[in-house]
């Protein structure tokens, strides 16, 4: 049983008996992690941090031959209280946890990930349009973690795609105007979607939230990508709801 030390993002917390706590992060230095922390819960002064959702920290572990380590020091680097003042930005920054939860293995590391959900936290903080931020880390996530849609060009042919092409959930890409057939439920899309997810999967975060997005192409990034989260992933993400309904509310 050795000692490690790494910096990690809380992706979910429960609780473990009377006492405890089981908490879920991913790190920088060793993807997704389980925790347990031992008397939190009735002497949290045991620990320099609270471990709340979406904080970031500083971590000690013994890493044990199991998928659950003795966590044994937690300080709070980054608590993004701005964030907690905001309930979309809390609900937003909610899902990117849970879509990392999700869609990562346990203790597979991934550097551009944890980069990824830290960069879009801290931007979370004071930029205007949450909601563009939320629809980059989809693309971005979906990409690094292997689960992204084929946009380049056909999927089955593996043809340029030109006029009049579809986008097929089961299939998980593009579809040409010859290979539409294979799947009757494939829906239209826009040129102008397909290339904005391009040009946010091949180009860095700053890159993407410098793109113009008009009110059409975000309204069809945002239907195509969570349908396509749910169909792959056989269901919808608890903080999604959440979304769908604050969106109706407004």
């Amino acid at each position: 049983m050795s000692i490690e030390k790494a910096q990690a993002l809380v992706l979910r917390k429960r609780d473990f008996r009377e006492t405890s706590l089981i908490v879920d992060f991913y790190s920088l230095e060793f993807g997704k992690l389980s925790g347990l922390l031992k008397g939190i819960r009735t002497e949290p002064s045991k620990f320099a941090s609270n471990l709340e959702l979406f904080s970031a920290n500083e971590i000690v572990f013994y890493r044990k031959n199991s998928s659950l380590h003795l966590v044994s020091q937690a300080d709070k680097l980054q608590n993004f209280t701005q964030i907690r003042q905001s309930i979309e930005k809390t609900v937003l920054a909610s899902f990117m946890m849970e879509l990392v939860a999700t869609v990562m293995q346990a203790e597979d590391k991934n550097e551009e990930v944890y980069a990824l959900a830290l960069n879009c936290l801290k931007e979370l903080e004071t930029n205007y349009n949450p909601s563009k931020i939320a629809t980059i880390f989809k693309i971005k996530m979906l990409a690094l973690s292997g689960f992204k849609p084929h946009f380049d060009s056909c999927i089955c042919c593996s043809s340029k795609i030109m006029a009049q092409s579809k986008f097929s959930m089961s299939h998980g890409g593009l579809l040409c105007a010859n290979c539409c057939h294979k799947d009757l439920s494939s829906r239209s899309i826009f040129r102008g979607t397909i290339a904005t997810i391009l040009h946010i999967e091949k180009n860095d975060f700053r890159s993407g939230l410098n793109l113009g997005m008009n009110p059409e192409i975000k309204k069809e990034l945002d239907v195509i990508l969570n349908s396509f989260l749910n169909f792959h992933l056989g269901k919808e993400l608890k903080s999604q709801k959440v979304i769908n309904k604050l969106a109706v509310a407004v």
